[in-house]
């Protein structure tokens, strides 16, 4: 009997696997980025409206702000250019509209800093305390390191954020799971659009507004019971 043919293992795609997971230890399921008060304010009560408003601000904020910045720091870590991440990150910091967003940014991206580090990624220290640290700032560094493609490490920091969002919206209407799985399989879909939408605008095209979310959070960071961060 003929010994098996090796399956071949594209070692860029796992190393991306690993950095999308949920089980990063970088604190993402502790966010829902203001749809708990868009819940408790009534905006999003079904499966469809909450697909509106992901979608909504996949296409409106994700694709026309995180996207390019994030190809724009991955071209950055790739020639060794620590000037011009600082300056990526300040302004993907400034493009968050609430204190509890920028916050979010900060302390996930500092975590995956930190985790990067302890497995072997030095250029990383600095990032672990660093006040304008993002998590696309991390995450680009990442890809570059583990030699994951920017269009690809694009599309994973998209779905990461989507499986993320969609969990909260399974916990906070609540959904079944089912229709938690319904809401990843129809706005995934729409990734590979959002992905080369983002990666195609220049410098003068970049920037976005999704204006319920930026109501939505900053009412999230006074409201009185909560089950996510702020």
């Amino acid at each position: 009997m003929p010994a098996p043919t090796p399956i071949p293992t594209d070692l860029a795609l796992i190393r991306l696997l690993h950095l999308v997971s949920p089980a990063l230890p970088i604190g993402m399921y502790s966010y829902s980025q203001g749809m708990e008060r868009a819940v408790e304010d009534g905006w999003i009560a079904t499966e469809q409206q909450a697909a509106q408003w992901l979608g909504c601000v996949l296409e409106r904020s994700l694709a026309r702000v995180d996207v390019p910045l994030l190809a724009r720091l991955h071209a950055a870590w790739e020639r060794q250019d620590e000037s011009a991440v600082a300056a990526l990150s300040e302004t993907l910091t400034a493009c968050r509209e609430t204190a509890e967003l920028r916050a979010e940014d900060r302390q996930t991206g500092q975590a995956l800093a930190r985790l990067l580090l302890n497995l072997g990624v030095a250029e990383a220290e600095p990032w672990m305390q660093h006040p304008k640290t993002t998590l696309a700032t991390s995450h680009a560094l990442a890809a570059v390191r583990w030699h994951i493609p920017c269009h690809t490490a694009a599309q994973g920091y998209l779905w990461a954020w989507l499986e993320n969002q969609v969990l909260c919206a399974v916990k906070l209407i609540p959904l079944g799971q089912t229709a938690g799985q319904r809401l990843l399989l129809e706005l995934a879909s729409r990734i590979p659009a959002i992905t080369a939408t983002g990666l195609a605008l220049d410098d003068e095209a970049m920037g976005g507004s999704s204006l319920g979310l930026a109501l939505a959070s900053s009412r999230h960071e006074t409201q009185y019971s909560r089950l996510f961060r702020s």
